[in-house]
């Protein structure tokens, strides 16, 4: 991050349109939150969004409740999709769509130096994930996403996972509840560094999904 988050301030600054960079720390105990108040004295437009430890799903939703702004960008910190993808997500590019995610599948999609055994556990998952849950997409689990304004409180306030599986919740609830989304092919450098466990973190995303379908039979998701 302290060589990701510059770059990420860098691109918006230059943008013709506002925006702010929110980084979210939950409950670090390294030091992040100092690493991105010293970039944010450089870079006004970056804000640390300080949040209770619970999980990577849990500091995205809260994240993405605190965003402002007509698109709300979701975005790792390792840049693995490098930022100046970012403008293939909004218009004129996409049009029509409350939610664009990105896409490590499909034609004009390039994925670097994954190997082979991971790009095959992926598919796997994501097999899983269209019979378990969330039909019609190839790659729900990138983690670079968009979602127009008029869409983000009403699926992250109903988000209820708070572990790696978010990703297809917050899907299942798009698609529940009648939204527009596109999938937007993009090019994805895999980062040996990654701290996702293949085989643990697909396992905890299956009982992730098995509660999807809980709340869904118990109308958690259609609930005003």
């Amino acid at each position: 991050m302290p060589h990701t988050l510059p770059q990420v301030a860098k691109f918006v600054e230059s943008q013709p349109y506002k925006a702010e960079v929110l980084v979210v720390d939950d409950g670090s105990t390294d030091r992040t939150a100092e690493i991105v108040e010293e970039i944010a004295a450089k870079h006004p437009c970056v804000r640390l969004v300080r949040a209770a430890h619970g999980g990577k799903g849990h500091a995205v939703k809260t994240g993405m409740l605190q965003a402002q702004g007509e698109y709300a960008f979701l975005c790792d910190a390792d840049l693995a999709m490098p930022i100046t993808e970012l403008p293939k997500f909004l218009p004129p590019c996409q049009n029509g769509y409350q939610v664009a995610i990105g896409s490590r599948e499909g034609e004009g999609a390039v994925r670097y130096n994954e190997p082979a055994y991971r790009h095959l556990m992926g598919r796997v998952f994501n097999l899983l994930v269209k019979v378990m849950a969330v039909p019609g997409f190839e790659d729900t689990q990138c983690g670079f996403k968009c979602f127009h304004y008029s869409v983000t409180q009403d699926l992250f306030s109903r988000q209820t996972i708070d572990g790696f599986g978010f990703d297809v919740e917050v899907l299942y609830i798009a698609q529940k509840r009648g939204y527009k989304i596109v999938e937007v092919p993009i090019h994805w450098y895999y980062q040996a560094e990654s701290k996702v466990h293949p085989i643990k973190d697909t396992l905890r995303m299956v009982k992730d999904m098995l509660a999807v379908r809980r709340n869904d039979r118990q109308d958690l998701y259609q609930k005003n």
